[in-house]
């Protein structure tokens, strides 16, 4: 995967925060900021079709409908 080289602002509190989480997992900084950025975009996704099918899905007990 090649990589762009962007600039973001942000909080000095939040990249206290991501200064602490490099160091407790031995990583750098910008490692911590490229799974934050893939984590926010993978999770605004909209799927094309759903992650599973209504006959896929197991019946776990009663139903909640209705109530």
């Amino acid at each position: 995967m090649s990589m762009k080289r962007i600039n973001v602002y942000a909080d000095a509190d939040d990249l206290a925060m991501v200064k602490e989480a490099a160091a407790q997992r031995g990583v750098s900084e910008a490692e911590i900021l490229r799974e934050g950025i893939r984590l926010a975009a993978m999770g605004s996704r909209v799927w094309d079709s759903p992650f599973i099918l209504d006959e896929e899905t197991i019946d776990l007990g009663e139903s909640q409908r209705g109530r």
